[in-house]
């Protein structure tokens, strides 16, 4: 049965049969029959089919949330056993936003220093990406914005306060100031992040206050990619300052801070609201925290 459920899982995610038998390491006739095997089981019609994949019925959607929280409770349950038996060990999902990477290595290098046996995967994606894969057990922890309606459903633990610089090279415009004002920022050519990205989002209502226009000349889904254009073609970016002083910028580069108003945002973790947790995650979660600031 659970093998099964993964099965669904899976097709869910790659939304193509072939693809989903490939990533499970089975025939595309072994998925299928399995599939079927499980609607015979539960007496309902779960996917929609044609010529290829088209969907989940309503009823595929509800069992499609059962069998991610079921897998993930075996996996939490295999977890347990093996804690009890030599330690903890296994293997973390870790999802953060791209402001928040540099953070990351704060949080896992203590970890590993007392847990030798476990294991991490670290990947960037949009706040909403994050929300979606903490609530679908395919991320077991994220660092993102909390200043997020849709976290209400989510356990959420604060870490930092997000503020932010001017980042550029020396000999350009502003380089050789303390101090920069959000309308300074907003008059001179920038690298920034993609439109749907929250960081991007935020830095829209500050740089384009009281109907300022500025202009982006590079976007991006990566702060290393924004920081490499900066430093070849003497633009300017803005970034946390956690992230340049994380980076620890090499000449060229210079970091400013944005002085003008309280701008914060808050940063955190988040996980999906359930319990037991997974023994490493609770031991992540119990142990994570920056008491130096990021």
């Amino acid at each position: 049965m659970i093998d099964k459920l993964e099965y669904l899982i899976m097709l869910a995610g790659e939304k193509h049969f072939g693809r989903a038998a490939e990533r499970l390491g089975i025939t595309q006739p072994t998925l299928s029959a399995g599939l079927r095997q499980l609607e015979e089981r539960l007496g309902v019609t779960l996917v929609n089919r044609g010529s290829r994949f088209q969907g989940m019925t309503d009823e595929g959607e509800r069992v499609l949330v059962w069998a991610r929280r079921i897998t993930d409770d075996l996996r939490t349950m295999r977890e347990e056993i093996r804690t009890v038996r030599s330690g903890l060990s296994g293997h973390l999902r870790i999802g953060a936003v791209p402001t928040a990477l540099p953070v990351v290595a704060r949080l896992t290098t203590p970890f590993l220093a007392r847990h030798a046996d476990v294991s991490f995967e670290v990947m960037s994606h949009t706040s909403t990406e994050l929300v979606q894969g903490v609530e679908n057990f395919e991320i077991d922890v994220a660092l993102t914005y909390l200043d997020d309606e849709r976290l209400r459903r989510l356990d959420t633990r604060p870490l930092y306060a997000e503020r932010y610089c001017l980042v550029t090279t020396r000999g350009s415009r502003l380089a050789d100031r303390a101090s920069v004002t959000w309308e300074e920022a907003a008059s001179i050519p920038l690298c920034l992040l993609f439109g749907d990205m929250q960081n991007r989002q935020i830095l829209n209502r500050h740089l384009g206050a009281e109907g300022r226009a500025f202009r982006a000349v590079m976007e991006s889904n990566s702060m290393i990619a924004l920081l490499a254009q900066v430093r070849a073609a003497d633009l300017a970016t803005i970034m946390p300052c956690p992230f340049a002083d994380t980076l620890g910028l090499a000449d060229p580069m210079v970091a400013i801070p944005i002085t003008d108003g309280d701008v914060s945002y808050r940063i955190g973790l988040v996980t999906a609201r359930r319990d037991p947790r997974p023994p490493i995650l609770t031991a992540f979660w119990d142990e994570s925290a920056l008491p130096d600031g990021p």
